[in-house]
C-alpha cells in the first residue's frame, strides 16, 4: 500500500484545519452558514436547485437544525483527527463539510475548496492505518456494528422520509453522473460486507480480494490528491505568470496595504515598505509554483522545494491572515513528504508522549514532583 504516513498526515492536517476553522467561527456560526446569515435559506435553496450540490442544512431549516449539523461537523472533524471509526468518521466528515459550505459558497479564503476536495478524497483513502486509534483497536467490535447499524437506519430514514428531496436521488448529477445515494449506501454496503468477511473468513479468499480492492482503492486516491496538488500550484504559477503585477514584481506589495489582509499592520508595514524582499518574493513565488512539478522527479530537490512552499504558507498565514488557506495547503503538501522523515516525526512525538506520561504519572496530588 502506497504512503501510509502521508494519507495518516493528510487525514491529521485536515481534520485539524476544518476543527480549527469550526472552533474560531463558533461564535459567529450563526452569521456565517444558519438562520441570521444575510445570505438566507430561500437564496441558498435557488442557488442549490441550479447546481445540485448537497446540504442537508435545507432538510429541516431552523435553529435547532443548524446546531446539530454544526456541532456534529465538529465531532466528525474530532473524529477524523484522532482516526476513530475512520470509515463512518470519513463520511460524517464529507457531509457535514459539504452541507455547511454550500449553505453559503461566497465565504471562504480559496482553503474552503481544497478542504472540500480532500474531504470527497479521504473517503476512498486507507488513512487510518498508522497514527490512528483504529490502529489500535484488535477488531471492529460491538460498537463498530451498533454504528454501521445507526448510520444505515440513518440513511434509510433519510432517504425513504422525503425531506430530503434530490440530495439523495440515485440518478441526480450531484456527483458525477450517479447523485449521492449509490454513493452513501454502496460505502454503507461494503462497510456491512469488510467486517463481514472479517469475523466469518479473517483468511479466506474474499477478505483477501476485498483487502487488494481496498489497497488498490487506497493508491488511486493517493495519485489523485497528489495530482490536486501539483494541479494547484502549476496552474496558479502559470496564471500569476500572466499577471502584470506579477511581472513587475510588486503583487505581493498590494495586499500588505489591504485593511482585510493585514491582521498585524506593524509587521505588514515593515514588509511592505521593504521594496526588494517584496519583489524577491514575487518572483519568487511564481518561479517555486511553476517549478514544482518538474522537482517532482528529483527527491532531494522536491524535498527542498517542499520546506520552503510550506515557510511560504507560514508567512502567507501571519502576514496576510489566511490561516484557514495556508494550513489546508500545508496538509495538502504533506503527501509529497518522504516516508523517512514522517517515520522519524512519529517517533519524536511517541517519545516526548511517553516521557511527559511517565511524568505526569510520577507527580501526586498534593506532593512536589519527584525531579
Amino acid at each position: 500500500m502506497l504512503g501510509r504516513h502521508q494519507a495518516a498526515t493528510v487525514r491529521i492536517g485536515f481534520g485539524l484545519v476544518w476543527l480549527a476553522h469550526l472552533l474560531r467561527e463558533w461564535p459567529n456560526r450563526r452569521l456565517l452558514y444558519g438562520d441570521t446569515s444575510p445570505w438566507s435559506m430561500e437564496l441558498a435553496e435557488r442557488l442549490l436547485a441550479d447546481n445540485g450540490a448537497l446540504t442537508v442544512l435545507p432538510w429541516f431549516g431552523g435553529r435547532l437544525w443548524f446546531e446539530l449539523v454544526y456541532h456534529l461537523a465538529v465531532l466528525a472533524a474530532l473524529a477524523v483527527l484522532l482516526g476513530w471509526r475512520t470509515r463512518a468518521s470519513t463520511v460524517l466528515f464529507l457531509v457535514t463539510v459539504l452541507s455547511l459550505q454550500n449553505r453559503n459558497v461566497f465565504l471562504g479564503d480559496g482553503g474552503d475548496n481544497i478542504v472540500h476536495l480532500m474531504a470527497v478524497y479521504l473517503v476512498f483513502t486507507r488513512c487510518a492505518e498508522v497514527w490512528s486509534l483504529d490502529a489500535r483497536r484488535a477488531s471492529s467490535g460491538r460498537t463498530g456494528v451498533l454504528l454501521w447499524a445507526l448510520l444505515g437506519a440513518v440513511l434509510l430514514v433519510c432517504q425513504l422520509g422525503g425531506f430530503a428531496g434530490t440530495s439523495l436521488d440515485w440518478t441526480a448529477a450531484a456527483f458525477p453522473y450517479l447523485g449521492w445515494a449509490p454513493l452513501f449506501w454502496g460505502l454503507w454496503a461494503v462497510a456491512g460486507l469488510w467486517w463481514l468477511a472479517g469475523r466469518l473468513a479473517a483468511d479466506g479468499e474474499l477478505r483477501a480480494v476485498l483487502d487488494a480492492l481496498a489497497t488498490m482503492l487506497h493508491n488511486c486516491a493517493m495519485l489523485v490528491i497528489a495530482t490536486e496538488v501539483v494541479l494547484i500550484y502549476a496552474t496558479a504559477g502559470w496564471y500569476k505568470v500572466q499577471g502584470s503585477r506579477w511581472q513587475d514584481g510588486t503583487a505581493l506589495y498590494y495586499p500588505l496595504h489591504l485593511d482585510y489582509f493585514t491582521p498585524w499592520p506593524g509587521l505588514s508595514g515593515l514588509v511592505g515598505t521593504a521594496l526588494l524582499p517584496v519583489f524577491l518574493i514575487s518572483y519568487g513565488t511564481v518561479l517555486l509554483q511553476v517549478a514544482f512539478p518538474f522537482t517532482l522527479v528529483n527527491r532531494r530537490v522536491k524535498n527542498a522545494l517542499l520546506v520552503v512552499m510550506m515557510a511560504e504558507h507560514v508567512g502567507i498565514a501571519v502576514l496576510l491572515g489566511l490561516p484557514v488557506f495556508s494550513l489546508a495547503m500545508i496538509a495538502a503538501d504533506a503527501v509529497f513528504l518522504p516516508t523517512g522523515a514522517l517515520r522519524w516525526v512519529g517517533r519524536q512525538v511517541g517519545e516526548r508522549g511517553a516521557r511527559l506520561g511517565r511524568r505526569v504519572g510520577r507527580i501526586r496530588p498534593g506532593r512536589a514532583p519527584l525531579s
